[in-house]
Parts: structure tokens; C-alpha cells; sequence
């Protein structure tokens, strides 16, 4: 890491003795920050050169100040050089603490962890969801018991990451935790966090996740197809319950909002939009991104059903939503019911709004990814990956053009 220091001396006319003597200081400045310290020098303000930051002229006194302040400019350099080859960071805590032969305080691990952390909780609500705590908080808690695994210690000073933790760290997630690959990346992406963090402080020197592959595997995600979603939509359950959280289920498949978005919605946001039609004007409480989205008759007529609910009218809810929890556990029911072996969670209303809904439909990615709020077109790209049937659609379009085209000029294949 290249650092700037710079090392002048002035004298203080603010703080001259009662004798109009004034003091001189030594200023080390380091990346921007200043430490100053007195030399316990002084002269009268005649004999001292403000423009060049040392005693003028050559009298005995004069040389004798000089020399002591040449000698303390060459301690700040050999300290400099010192921080170096003892692997610190030079900067100006670190410089400060040399300088007044302090024992420098290590910068433990999980007490910058639990720092972060803590300032999160603080920012809840404004910068970050309530579920991004929960993540660090698992982190750090895997991180913890990481440390007490490999080196029996309750905290490690943060120079002893390197290459060796980081990979030591994701063996332990995946054997001892028995995390998948993608959850194993997940939490030492959390993690990379804070050493971004120390990284930014110099506390660190080097990157411990040099040449460490963070890549995940891609997954196939789930979703429900046109017969799957016509067989829940059509079924009639016994429990209110359950069709309550059958229509929220399925107003997310008709407009690809998540399960903290719907739960969210104000009626204030479904509004007309540039077509006349009804639209939901909302952000994302995952990334903050603005979703516009034009409703189908569907997801209308869900709102329309729940207009007059006493929850919905209470807390000023486009529709009655559930615990996330207990809305998984209905599903579950559900597709019992249905006969319908997939694994049924909230988010997959997402998936199928972008597949089965929008783009097998037609519908171009561009459009799809702005109606999902997503920030990079590349994250809807995983939805267009699976769907077989478009791309046997659009291929059998193209077979038919071909095959519709004069083919006596073509050569026989």
C-alpha cells in the first residue's frame, strides 16, 4: 500500500511564552490526517523562517535547532520504515503510537464484526432490512465458532487473516456446517465485508481473498407452470385461511413481487398508469429499486376481494398478508391438495411471474427485469436459461419461416 508522509515544522505565534518566544512544532502528515507534537524548542519569532519551516541564520543557537529538528524528521522516516518491515500499516494511528512508544492495540476480529453489526441494527429501517441483520448475525456467529474450531481462541487479531483462513473457513462451512456450495458463498460474501472494512482503515496490508474463487454454482429455480397455476387457481378450500393465502400466493405470480413487498403494499400505490390501466407503483425493500407494474385482470380481482377486509382497512395493507412462516406452511398444504409434487415456498410466485407468466408469454427480458425491480438485466437472465418450451416456440417459428422461404438456389445439406 503506498502512503504519503510529509514532515514540516512551523512555530506558533498563538502560543508564544511571556517572554515572546514561540514554540516550534513538528507536523507529520499522513494520507490527509495530521499528528503534531511539540519539540520543546524555541525562538524569538525574528530568528525563525516561516516560508522555509526552520531557524534562519548562523549563529550557534540557530544550527543547534536545526540539527535537532533534521534529527527528529529522520526518527519520523525511521519509524515510517519500521511500521513497514514489521508488516503494519503506516498510518496515523499506527505512526502516533510509535512515535509515543505506545504498545499499538490489535484489531480483533470479531470485535470489528460485532462493531458492524451493531451499526447496521442502528441503520435499520433506512439503510438496511431487517433481514440483512439476520444474515450478519449468522454470519458472525459462524465466524465465531469458525475461530474457536481452528484456533481455540474466543478472537483473532485481524492481521492473522490470509489465504489459509479464507479457505480454511469455507472447508468448515461445508463439513462441519454442512452448508451447500451457494449458502457457503453467501456467508464468506458477508464476510469479505468486513474485511473490505479493515482493508478501507489500513488495518490491513493485503487481501486475504487474493485469488480466492467466491463463483457459485447455478441453480435451476423452481416454478409453477400454466396447468399447476390453473389447478391451485381454480381450487376451492374448506378454511378461509387458506384461500386467503392461496390469492396473496397468487397475486405474486400475476405481478413478480416478493413476499416483503406485498406484505408492504399501501393502496396508495396502485395507481393509473401512461395506459389508463391500474398499476403498482412501488420499490423493492431488498435493493430499493422502483417496480412498475401494469396489473392483470387476475391480480385485480384479488384486490378487489380483499378490499373491504378489516386488516386491510386497519393498517392501510393492499391485501391481508400472513408471517412469512406461516404463509410457507399454508402453501404447503395447498399443493397437497393439488397433487402437486414441487416444493412449494412464497418465492415461488416470483419465479413463475418471470417465467411461466411474462417471458414464456413473450414478453421481452427488459421489461420483465424492470417490472422485478432487478438492478442488473443479467439476474433475469437466469429466469430466460430455463425455459425449454420458449425456446422450442421460437425455434418452430424459425423452422416455419425457413421452410415458408424459396430454397432452388439453396444446396442440398
Amino acid at each position: 500500500m503506498d502512503t504519503k508522509l510529509s514532515i514540516c515544522f512551523h512555530a506558533r505565534k498563538t502560543r508564544a511564552t511571556t517572554d515572546n518566544l514561540l514554540p516550534i512544532y513538528l507536523r507529520v502528515t499522513i494520507d490527509g490526517q495530521r499528528f503534531e507534537i511539540s519539540t520543546q524548542r524555541y525562538l524569538e519569532a525574528y530568528k525563525w523562517s516561516f516560508p522555509a519551516g526552520k531557524a534562519k541564520g548562523n549563529t550557534e543557537e540557530t544550527r543547534s535547532v536545526n540539527t535537532y529538528l533534521d534529527m527528529l524528521k529522520q526518527k519520523a522516516y525511521n519509524l515510517q520504515k519500521e511500521l513497514i518491515q514489521e508488516g503494519k500499516p503506516v498510518n496515523l494511528e499506527t505512526f502516533k503510537c510509535k512515535w509515543l512508544g505506545k504498545n499499538e492495540r490489535p484489531h480483533m476480529l470479531l470485535e470489528i464484526f460485532q462493531q458492524h453489526n451493531d451499526q447496521v441494527n442502528q441503520l435499520l429501517g433506512k439503510d438496511f432490512a431487517p433481514g440483512t441483520l439476520v444474515r450478519y448475525k449468522t454470519s458472525l456467529k459462524h465466524t465465531r465458532e469458525f475461530i474457536q474450531w481452528k484456533y481455540k481462541a474466543n478472537d483473532i487479531d485481524i492481521r492473522k487473516l490470509n489465504y489459509d483462513f479464507i479457505s480454511g473457513y469455507e472447508f468448515w462451512l461445508k463439513t462441519v456446517r454442512n452448508c451447500a456450495h451457494n449458502s457457503t458463498m453467501k456467508y464468506l460474501g458477508n464476510f469479505k465485508k468486513i474485511v473490505i472494512l479493515c482493508l478501507k482503515n489500513g488495518w490491513l496490508l493485503k487481501d486475504p481473498f487474493l485469488g480466492f474463487k467466491m463463483s457459485k454454482k447455478e441453480v435451476v429455480r423452481e416454478f409453477l407452470t400454466w396447468e399447476e397455476l390453473q389447478l391451485i387457481q381454480s381450487k376451492r378450500f374448506v378454511s378461509s385461511r387458506i384461500n386467503q393465502v392461496r390469492d396473496i400466493f397468487l397475486f405474486s405470480c400475476f405481478t413478480g413481487l416478493a413476499y416483503a413487498d406485498v406484505k408492504k403494499l399501501k393502496r396508495s400505490e396502485v395507481d393509473t398508469g401512461i395506459d389508463g390501466e391500474k398499476w403498482v407503483f412501488t420499490s423493492r425493500q431488498k435493493t430499493h429499486s422502483a417496480s412498475r407494474i401494469p396489473l392483470l385482470s387476475q391480480a385485480l380481482r384479488i384486490i378487489e376481494r380483499y378490499n373491504e377486509h378489516p386488516q386491510c382497512i386497519a393498517t392501510d395493507r393492499l391485501l391481508p398478508v400472513l408471517s412469512n412462516q406461516k404463509m410457507n406452511a399454508y402453501l404447503k398444504e395447498i399443493v397437497d391438495v393439488c397433487g402437486i409434487t414441487k416444493e412449494l415456498t412464497y418465492h415461488i410466485a416470483r419465479h413463475t411471474f418471470a417465467t411461466t407468466i411474462t417471458l414464456s408469454n413473450g414478453v421481452p427480458i427488459e421489461s420483465v427485469s424492470k417490472m422485478l425491480g432487478h438492478k442488473n438485466i443479467r439476474t433475469t437472465q437466469h429466469y430466460a436459461k430455463i425455459l425449454d418450451k420458449k425456446v422450442s416456440e421460437d425455434m418452430g417459428l424459425l423452422r416455419s419461416k425457413l421452410n415458408a422461404k424459396p430454397n432452388q438456389n439453396l444446396k442440398a445439406i
